[in-house]
């Protein structure tokens, strides 16, 4: 099976930047004086109202997995899929996790503690599993994203992914809508990530589009899709009420949510009059170690730096510093990282199926009576 090389598209990179910066102004100006506990004693009235729609950025980063990852499993074995995501998401979220947790120890915040079985909890990403809290409370979507590579890699091994992937798209919405509209269980929500699948799937489905061309099966789920998203809107709504007491009205969260795929769409439209460049590619590659390494980060570095640099120069000195550890990230440990892992990964588990199947035993000889 011949892998498919997925297109580069510039601006699904220059989209990325902009969700990653809708969360971390979501988080600064919005989430970290709003709720208890209180994460800072540094507020942005003028700016908390705008701020608040940032948390959709997950929404779009989900869209986006959804098409990308469909690729990346295009005429790959689940192993090399496996693979390819791995590398793709563990060394930059070690580095990033290490680094937030000496930040936190340094801070000595007792509101965002870290510890030494905290840290090596977190390595498996899910520590919350080992009962333990994340470094940064942004891992829960690399959760999401992980339980997701795993359901795209059972189809692939299935072959549920070559031959019935509308099938498995199907599914995945049916499950939403049983157990969002129904159902409400926390366990399945986790299991078959039910409240962000229809965003998930419309990201395949754009990608079904986008390969195959277009068929009646795939627009009929991709309307289904998109119709969930606005339904799945209001989970998302009501935790927010729930504990901050404050969320948006429907008719903004509606054009929030159909803004987020019209952006979606847009990019994928735009994106062959964009040639890729270095400068998109840095972009693309900053937007993960950012993602990762500005919550808890700015929720202790702004107020110490407030005093002297006022509260908004606090912030955006924070989102300075952490667009450029973001990028050293990327230029000094991912980028180089990446491939040489890969080629170690690729060749350990090669050796490790050779050996097992020298040592599967041969066939007994048909014994004559």
């Amino acid at each position: 099976m011949q892998a498919i090389v997925a297109p580069r598209i510039a601006t699904l990179d220059i989209l990325r930047l902009f969700a990653a910066l809708a969360v971390v102004g979501y988080h600064y100006f919005f989430r970290a004086a709003a709720g208890s506990p209180i994460l800072m004693d540094v507020e942005y009235p003028a700016i908390a109202p705008f701020a608040i729609y940032g948390y959709l950025g997950v929404n779009l980063f989900f869209l986006i997995s959804g098409y990308v990852i469909a690729w990346s499993a295009e005429g790959r074995t689940a192993i090399e899929f496996a693979v390819a995501r791995f590398v793709r998401i563990y060394p930059g979220f070690v580095v990033c996790m290490t680094i937030s947790a000496l930040v936190l120890v340094l801070a000595a915040d007792p509101q965002l503690p870290a510890s030494l079985g905290q840290y090596i909890a977190n390595l498996a990403i899910f520590s919350p599993a080992l009962g333990q809290p994340f470094i940064d409370g942004v891992y829960w979507s690399i959760v999401l994203e992980l339980v997701f590579y795993g359901w795209v890699a059972i189809a692939i091994v299935t072959g549920v992914f070559a031959s019935l992937r509308l099938e498995f798209i199907a599914a995945m919405l049916i499950a939403s809508a049983i157990n969002e509209g129904f159902v409400g269980s926390g366990a399945l929500r986790l299991v078959l990530l039910t409240d962000f699948a229809p965003l998930f799937a419309l990201g395949m489905l754009t990608q079904y589009i986008h390969s195959r061309g277009v068929s009646p099966e795939s627009m009929l789920l991709a309307i289904a899709a998109f119709a969930l998203t606005f339904a799945n809107a209001t989970i998302g709504r009501d935790w927010m009420a729930a504990h901050y007491g404050v969320a948006l009205p429907n008719d903004a969260l509606i054009i929030a949510n159909a803004a987020n795929v019209a952006l979606f769409l847009a990019a994928l439209a735009v994106g062959p009059r964009v040639g890729s460049s270095a400068v998109t590619i840095a972009i693309g590659g900053l937007t993960y170690p950012l993602y990762l390494l500005h919550q808890h980060i700015g929720y202790v570095a702004i107020p110490k730096l407030a005093p002297w640099l006022g509260t908004v120069g606090a912030a955006f000195a924070v989102i300075g510093a952490m667009l450029i550890a973001s990028w050293l990230v990327w230029r000094l440990v991912e980028r180089p990282v990446q491939p040489v892992l890969k080629r170690l990964l690729t060749r350990f588990i090669d050796k490790a199926i050779a050996i097992a199947g020298r040592a599967r035993p041969a066939s007994l000889p048909s014994v004559q009576p």
